[in-house]
């Protein structure tokens, strides 16, 4: 399995692009950043976007690359998926001819942008991967996901703060080569943190012993005006086992 990192970050600054990872190169894991690290042909190779919620820091890219399809490629479409209410959340509050043009329905009689459904704690084939989406912990309904091509398999924590469902679900799953976690603020924003539904390193330190021995943690999604003090708190946790995702990086399972 390949990831590549499109944006590592919990929101946008010079260098810094939100939360986006293409898995073998058609698969998005989340779009905050799609057009601005990818060319035209790259972005028309992807089919399918799971969608953890639809905060605009993991789907703003989306919409642009909805764009780039419905002018670019007639009759291809990506296919935005996740948990029943984050789809429905997709179609009412971004695609909804307001924000943004509804690219289900056009261009017209080949749109743009499919919806799909998952069922929660169910593996579902997508595109040419195995995905199990699970509810986690955030302000707004967000869905974590474990994603398996047959060999090997990663787990998504979308943004969640401290969960037990999602590292429950990943329990029976074999050969899971990596974790990326989300860790949003430092220590010390710690009340904001929970107030939010998000991680800070302390917060992190606490969730390790529920995570599966040995498997390596990826952090993603720091916020950029933090990120220097976050990655420093983070340096002290896990003896070696976490480490920060590298952007523009593609990285092998």
């Amino acid at each position: 399995m390949k990831i590549r990192v499109l944006g590592a970050f919990g929101g946008e600054g010079l260098a810094h692009r939100p939360s986006a990872f293409l898995v073998n190169d058609r698969v998005l894991i989340d779009g905050g950043s799609v057009p601005a690290a990818l060319t035209v042909g790259e972005q028309l190779q992807i089919d399918h976007a799971l969608v953890s919620h639809c905060h605009l820091d993991h789907v703003a890219g989306l919409a642009f690359l909805a764009e780039t399809i419905a002018c670019c490629a007639e009759g291809q479409r990506v296919t935005i998926a996740s948990l029943p209410p984050i789809v429905d959340a997709m179609k009412h509050a971004v695609f909804n001819n307001i924000v943004w043009p509804d690219f289900a329905v056009i261009p017209p009689g080949a749109p743009a942008v499919g919806y799909r459904a998952l069922g929660e704690g169910v593996e579902h084939v997508v595109s040419d991967l195995l995905v199990t989406p699970v509810a986690v912990t955030h302000t707004v309904p967000t869905s974590g996901f474990i994603v398996h091509d047959g060999e090997a398999g990663l787990v998504y924590s979308g943004d969640t703060g401290p969960t037990e469902a999602l590292w429950k679900a990943i329990r029976p799953h074999h050969n899971i080569r990596g974790i990326l976690l989300e860790c949003t603020f430092p220590n010390r924003l710690g009340d904001l943190a929970t107030a939010s539904g998000h991680m800070t390193p302390a917060l992190i330190a606490q969730e390790l012993p529920k995570l599966p021995p040995d498997t390596p943690v990826w952090i993603y999604h720091i916020k950029p005006p933090f990120f220097e003090e976050t990655a420093m708190e983070l340096e002290r946790i896990g003896g070696g086992r976490v480490s920060l995702l590298e952007q523009d990086k593609v990285y092998q399972l």
